[in-house]
């Protein structure tokens, strides 16, 4: 699809201005002037001649060129020496020649001019000097004030000839990209004029989109204005030839809230400027604000504001103590060995089983915080020796775990391995966390515990299960305090290793197809940092036995999150990319909740952060049940494994799986024994 906004003015006046400079941007010294900056005594000897030039044609309209006084002659030819003599030093102290002229800024401007004035009054102040001497002042205002008039007018007036040849000269091989920046505050007019006049920058602002339906300006700093109206999008940005938006990382709310997709759906490509801190500068030092152009990601669109905690009790908690993460190397665990880093903690274990991804996370580490005491501690949560080892060796005080695995259709085939990893690696780790007298464990689970349709999230409820009847088995038998377990559930995390937009994103720089399992799937999706934030903020308020869950807004259907990432690529779904349903994978259901319907919540301090009021199970059936789950391992069974699942929670039912059969034995074995009874209630 050609862009619209390479097409250039075709008018005689540009037709000729291009041959004249592609002429000129063909020679030798063209191709000196731009690849080095002008020599400073270069631009010395400019403004010097400048100066001489100016009081040629001030001293040349002078009725008395000539004075003499005790012997002393003051023609116009020495009053111009002596002038440009005071304007020489002045220049070289004030180091006005220091700037490099094809990047003039308006600081080059202020210097020219506390040159012209220094020199003015230095030359004034000697004039009166002088008259002490005779009657006559040598030097009149007047002549002082032409020089100055002419002097500033042809430096600037170089300054900005040699700035647009430059301009003009870099641009002739290269068109510009048409952009219309969103809004009219100082920060959008003013970034608009720096990407306007960036020099070899790759943005030309064309116009700018009001949001304010008060305001009546025409152009701001020179730029057109349009007033946004959804219905004339289109005819806006074809009036510029333009397809393209740019706008700042401060309006990405307002892009959240829809607008990005009255964009999106007339194939409007957009760009965000992120925040400027410092602006990066090339070999001349001068400023790149294309640098920090970029083009929006789906997570910018699906994101919100992290959750905001209350970090100063947080660090108080987690400072100078020693913190282990379990699946440390994974989306989330790695995002809390950050934030973990940046409170102080005084000791970090890092525990998991990927070899590769943990170096990685080694070097990034080293790298982010060089003073940090890290420990890399290999090793399967389900190896309890292993585990122990890690335990007793680091002691630690707060035990984050977020190692399981979590991918859906794998582990319905891997039934075994889910428990294994997800249920008693659970229990290893929070049995020796009871042992070594760890003040707070923090587990990591999923909206997928709730109802679940799947092993995943059946075995993650599970986990639920033990942590917490451990917690309130050991207040009736321990006395004093004891270890504070604690559970957060997650939907899912933007960007996260195997989860949905990865896929899609490597799918569209195939050139697709995108696959959708099915056109009404919808899910909750939360950043990462709002993750780790909840994880952190749950260690903190947490006293055991709590189920945190919070509040993520609004549902995003899968489906639709396919089609406004082709459109972000530049491409329209069902066109250039298509959508394609493949179909429900095993143990995937439509819709994710927080919540069992037989569930309530309990509000806390923060305002998005509840507590969920779950049935609590008794420590002993637990142990019991998970005796049985352990059997099944042992035995290859997995049909009886699933079966003691469901025992376990009642309310999972299989979806799309070779465990819905269970489903329906168990059923049918309930309605034989209502049967059986209702028969016997009646022979009674």
């Amino acid at each position: 699809m050609p862009a619209m906004c390479d097409r250039k003015d075709i008018t005689p006046y540009s037709i000729m201005r291009h041959k004249i400079l592609k002429f000129i941007s063909s020679s030798r010294l063209a191709h000196a002037f731009i690849e080095a900056p002008s020599p400073r005594w270069m631009v010395f000897m400019a403004d010097m001649l400048v100066v001489l030039l100016s009081c040629v044609i001030t001293f040349s309209f002078n009725p008395h060129p000539t004075e003499i006084l005790h012997g002393w002659i003051f023609s116009s030819e020495a009053k111009t020496l002596l002038v440009t003599l005071v304007y020489a030093t002045l220049c070289i102290a004030l180091k006005t020649n220091q700037y490099i002229v094809r990047l003039s800024v308006i600081e080059d401007v202020y210097r020219i001019v506390l040159l012209i004035g220094s020199a003015s009054m230095i030359l004034v102040i000697s004039s009166l000097l002088l008259s002490s001497f005779g009657d006559m002042v040598y030097f009149s205002v007047w002549n002082l004030f032409i020089i100055g008039v002419f002097s500033f007018s042809f430096m600037v007036i170089t300054r900005l000839v040699i700035k647009y040849l430059y301009t003009s000269i870099t641009a002739i091989d290269k068109e510009r990209t048409r952009v219309i920046m969103l809004g009219t505050s100082i920060n959008s007019v003013v970034l608009a004029s720096a990407l306007k006049i960036e020099t070899e920058g790759r943005f030309k602002p064309v116009a700018l989109l009001s949001l304010d339906h008060q305001r009546h300006e025409n152009s701001l700093n020179g730029i057109p204005v349009e007033t946004y109206s959804e219905a004339e999008i289109a005819d806006i940005f074809a009036k510029y030839r333009c397809e393209t938006l740019i706008f700042l990382a401060s309006q990405i709310e307002l892009m959240r809230s829809g607008l990005a997709d009255a964009f999106l759906n007339n194939n409007i490509h957009l760009l965000m400027l992120n925040q400027i801190e410092e602006f990066d500068t090339n070999d001349d030092n001068q400023p790149k604000i294309s640098t920090h152009v970029q083009n929006i990601r789906i997570e910018d669109l699906l994101g919100r504001e992290p959750i905001r905690t209350e970090m100063s009790s947080i660090k108080n908690l987690i400072r100078n103590q020693v913190v282990m993460i379990t699946g440390a190397a994974g989306s989330i665990g790695s995002e809390i060995v950050n934030q973990v880093a940046t409170l102080g903690a005084s000791e970090i274990v890092l525990v998991d089983q990927a070899e590769t991804p943990m170096h990685d996370l080694q070097l990034q580490m080293e790298a982010a915080f060089p003073g940090a005491t890290i420990h890399l501690y290999i090793g399967d949560v389900a190896n309890p020796t292993r585990m122990e080892l890690a335990f007793r060796a680091f002691r630690p005080r707060y035990v984050f775990h977020a190692a399981a695995y979590k991918h859906v259709p794998m582990m319905e085939r891997n039934p075994c391995e889910a428990v294994l990893t997800n249920v008693f690696g659970t229990k290893i780790i929070a049995d020796l966390s009871v042992k070594y007298n760890v003040e707070k464990f923090v587990m990591v689970s999923t909206d997928k515990a709730v109802n679940p349709t799947n092993v995943m999230g059946a075995s993650k409820r599970i986990a639920e299960i033990y942590v917490q009847s451990l917690f309130y088995h050991l207040r009736k038998t321990v006395d004093g305090r004891t270890t504070q377990f604690i559970t957060t559930r997650f939907g899912n995390v933007l960007g996260s290793n195997g989860s949905v937009i990865p896929l899609f994103r490597r799918q569209i720089a195939e050139g697709g197809p995108v696959t959708v399992t099915h056109k009404d799937i919808i899910r909750y999706f939360m950043t990462i940092p709002e993750a780790c934030s909840l994880v952190l903020e749950a260690g903190c308020m947490g006293n055991g036995g709590e189920i945190y869950i919070f509040d993520m807004g609004k549902p995003v259907k899968i489906y639709d999150l396919a089609r406004r990432m082709i459109k972000l690529a530049g491409m329209r779904p069902d066109v250039d990319i298509k959508i394609v349903e493949t179909g429900l994978r095993p143990g995937e259901k439509l819709y994710e909740e927080l919540l069992n319907d037989r569930e309530t919540t309990i509000a806390t301090r923060h305002k998005k952060i509840m507590i969920a009021k779950v049935r609590i199970y008794e420590y002993n059936d637990v142990m019991e049940h998970l005796k049985m789950l352990r059997k099944c391992i042992d035995d290859g069974s997995r049909q009886k494994l699933v079966e003691e699942m469901k025992h376990i929670v009642p309310e999972f039912k299989s979806n799309n799986s070779i465990f819905e059969q269970i489903d329906k034995r168990l059923k049918d074995q309930d309605a034989s024994a209502d049967q059986i009874l209702h028969e016997a209630e009646i022979s009674m």
